[in-house]
């Protein structure tokens, strides 16, 4: 007898737009086609998940993946390799390349190098210029497009755009939501003087709250002067959290598993220059705020922001030690063990990872378990207790700044489109990703 479907999945614990309930999952063609009591004997694979959670694919909305012309620190198969082993279905990733992703040109190219390299499916950002404005219509509706990226302060790579001018007209331009790094140049430039030689610490202190603030509230009054929609990225203030919680009619809000989890002054204590990020990693009481704001529905997305770098240039002397850390394969344990310890019920973790990115990004056929979206599931053992270690890590930078952390929550496989990719910490198959797809 033929089989009735590619891929059933049996006995896990699903959770959907329906809640949190036992049912099994049948795919056919890359899609879900079935949902309820299928049983074995049904299809060409099945997978028993007795025990297991089985979520939506996770979409991480923010990755640097390096390639091309920094692939000494990553690269489009090794980060989405990192991708699916922490269990993440889908990813977007940054302009900040060598060269920079700002034409139909560059993006073509990234698309090419990664369908059918990549383990995970894939958009690519593509960088909001003073030189591209014009261009901005189409190049945000290209394949393979997540969509612009905007950095007002400075970061990893050359795509600053700092001033109002410049800022007004890109945003005039939009149709679809655009990303933004928001912190203030101006204000960046003159607090250089509180870097201490030698101190990651005094990282934060230069790159305080009011540099946030500044850059967030400048870039919601433009947003609003025009009508269009803004994505704030990492935020990492109190004071950001209190405005946006008031602005929420064009601006949406995406955190990070590090400013939910690592806290100053110990962080840069243990960690050194390790735990140097842009935007830096603030006190508790920042720490405490952006918990109040995901609980309180300001946040709408979870993002990694996975920005690796080598041993050797995190090992500089601060300050010219470089910003950033791996975070694409930590997020779903990271996360799971906030779940576990009852900071965020599992439905919002979903909310923050699958249903927030495709309602924000307008995704087609992502982020949800229903009949007719694409089979990408993130399978989780709830109870599963492991304890992160660099030696997982499938970053070429080969580190995470959780290393040595006992987590409660693990991912256990990753499916893309109803391919098997990573099964209990093996890949399973060949890379298999493609382009997302949007409205």
């Amino acid at each position: 007898m033929a089989s009735t479907y590619d891929l059933v999945l049996t006995g896990g614990t699903v959770v959907n737009h329906d809640g949190v309930g036992q049912h099994d999952i049948g795919v056919r063609g890359g899609r879900i086609v079935a949902i309820g009591a299928i049983g074995a004997g049904q299809a060409a694979e099945t997978i028993d998940a007795k025990g297991l959670h089985i979520l939506p694919g996770v979409i991480d909305s923010q990755v640097h993946f390096r390639e091309p012309g920094l692939e000494h620190k990553e690269d489009l198969e090794s980060g989405s390799r990192g991708a699916v082993m922490g269990g993440v279905t889908c990813v977007f990733e940054m302009p900040n390349t060598k060269p920079l992703t700002t034409s139909a040109e560059t993006l073509a190219d990234k698309v090419e190098r990664a369908t059918h390299r990549m383990f995970c499916d894939f958009a690519f950002y593509v960088g909001g210029t003073r030189e591209n404005v014009d261009d901005i219509p189409q190049l945000e509706r290209l394949p393979g497009s997540a969509g612009i990226k905007v950095f007002m302060g400075s970061s990893t790579g050359n795509l600053l755009v700092e001033d109002d001018p410049s800022l007004d007209r890109i945003i005039a331009k939009l149709s679809r939501r655009a990303a933004f790094h928001a912190e203030d140049e101006m204000r960046l430039n003159a607090r250089k003087g509180e870097r201490i030689p030698g101190d990651p610490s005094s990282h934060y202190v230069w790159r305080d709250e009011e540099a946030a603030l500044l850059a967030t509230t400048r870039l919601v009054g433009l947003a609003e002067k025009y009508g269009r929609r803004v994505h704030v990225l990492h935020i990492s203030t109190a004071a950001e959290m209190a405005f946006l919680a008031d602005h929420k009619d064009w601006a949406s809000v995406e955190v990070t598993p590090h400013h939910l989890t690592l806290v100053a002054p110990d962080c840069y204590e243990r960690l050194g220059t390790y735990a140097q990020m842009n935007p830096p990693v603030r006190d508790a009481r920042h720490r405490d705020a952006i918990w109040a704001a995901l609980a309180n529905g300001v946040v709408d997305v979870l993002g990694s922001d996975h920005a690796p770098h080598t041993r050797e240039e995190k090992d500089h002397p601060y300050p010219d030690s470089h910003s950033g850390m791996t975070g694409v394969q930590t997020l779903v344990p990271i996360m799971l063990d906030h779940v576990n310890a009852g900071r965020l019920s599992l439905q919002r973790f979903v909310d923050l990872t699958s249903h927030g990115p495709q309602r924000l990004f307008n995704m087609r056929g992502k982020g949800r378990i229903a009949v007719g979206y694409d089979a990408d599931f993130t399978v989780v053992d709830l109870k599963r207790s492991e304890t992160i270690d660099n030696a997982w890590i499938e970053s070429r930078a080969g580190w995470t700044p959780y290393h040595g952390t006992r987590v409660t929550g693990w991912p256990i496989g990753t499916i893309v489109r109803g391919h098997r990719v990573m099964w209990d910490g093996e890949l399973t198959r060949p890379a298999v990703g493609e382009a997302a797809r949007f409205l």
